[in-house]
């Protein structure tokens, strides 16, 4: 069965890589070793961090 969600996060950083961050609430939904397609649409910029 497939099941669709959509969620809109500001990407987080860890170190020197880029991360998103799953909400809690699908953990159940999203077990380790779950096969999911990732697409990601660009809404908004990021400002530089200068």
């Amino acid at each position: 069965m497939q099941r669709n969600y959509t969620i809109t996060k500001k990407i987080a950083k860890h170190g020197e890589q880029r991360v998103i961050v799953i909400p809690s609430f699908l953990k159940d939904e999203l077990k380790p070793k779950t096969v999911v397609e990732v697409r990601i649409n660009v809404i908004k910029e990021a400002e530089d961090e200068r």
